[in-house]
């Protein structure tokens, strides 16, 4: 091969910018499809510069739809979100998992469904369902929202009855795709990561949710009807903290993203107090998602 032949070599790679403040970059959109944990609250308390972003945003014309993997509808979310201390006017619709998994057992006509997930906190879910709540082995379908003790079970715990369910053909329909979610600091098992398991073993899973089609297209469509007509893509701005499911989903979608490093991803993004260059080079490296900049903590 000559020197004239030979291929040029790939661009070297650059991790996304760092920003602290997000309002020229928010400008530029008209929508914005934001995460929930992580970005406007930890689960206990609302993050007050986010909220105040969000807010920001609207009063300048823009349309938030929050897009959470809750595995419960989303009046339930909002609820959850005022006990966070959120408050209602940083966002004009909500998506949920849960409503996106009803809506799919409704879809397929599932009569018998066999549920698994803590009753105390995913019975509005349960409840909800069309179907009539059944045995595995009488079951149409499974739905799962959840491990029903995620402090002392993890997925493994789950495996002979997903067995069982192989051997039926059982599809499980997914109420949130997160693999683990952050507590007040603390990492807990998701449904997540039943449902990745199943799909190992070759089980059907229907993912409601991010990083699948059904979050995003919800959220256009919710978008749509408060605007009254369809934004393009390239005025639409994710924003979350978790390359595996708000990335990803928004790459998928064809849409820019902004990724908050203080949440889910924290130990392998932050240093000692601030973004560590480093560890986003690493995080960020082919073939990972990409963002068009990150932010230690979303602020206007």
């Amino acid at each position: 091969m000559t020197r004239k032949d030979t291929p040029p070599s790939a661009p070297a790679f650059v991790p996304p910018p760092v920003l602290e403040r997000a309002g020229d970059l928010l400008s530029r959109y008209d929508v914005l499809f934001c995460d929930v944990w992580g970005v406007l609250h930890n689960g206990h308390r609302a993050f007050t510069a986010a909220c105040e972003a969000l807010h920001r945003f609207r009063a300048k014309g823009g349309t938030v739809i929050l897009v959470s993997n809750a595995p419960t509808p989303k009046d339930n979310v909002a609820r959850m979100l005022d006990a966070c201390d959120v408050p209602r006017n940083v966002w004009d619709d909500l998506v949920a998992s849960g409503d996106i998994a009803l809506h799919h057992i409704e879809e397929k006509g599932y009569t018998r469904v066999f549920c698994v997930g803590p009753r105390d906190r995913d019975g509005t879910t349960f409840k909800r369902v069309l179907g009539k709540a059944a045995k595995l082995d009488k079951a149409d379908a499974i739905l799962c929202t959840g491990l029903n003790d995620d402090l002392t079970e993890t997925a493994d715990d789950y495996r002979p009855m997903l067995e069982e369910a192989l051997a039926l053909r059982l599809p499980l329909v997914c109420a949130n795709p997160d693999l683990v979610v952050d507590v007040g600091g603390r990492h807990y098992i998701c449904a997540g990561a039943i449902a990745d398991l199943y799909e190992r073993m070759d089980g059907d899973v229907f993912w409601a949710g991010k990083p699948h089609a059904s979050a995003y297209d919800t959220a256009h469509r919710a978008a749509a009807a408060i605007r009254g007509n369809t934004t393009p893509r390239k005025r639409v701005l994710v924003i979350g903290d978790s390359l595996r499911t708000d990335l990803k989903g928004a790459e998928a979608a064809g849409l820019d993203a902004i990724f908050v490093a203080s949440g889910i991803h924290r130990d392998e993004t932050m240093g000692t107090k601030t973004l560590s260059a480093d560890k986003l080079g690493v995080l960020f490296a082919p073939p990972a998602p990409p963002a068009i900049a990150v932010m230690p903590a979303l602020a206007w």
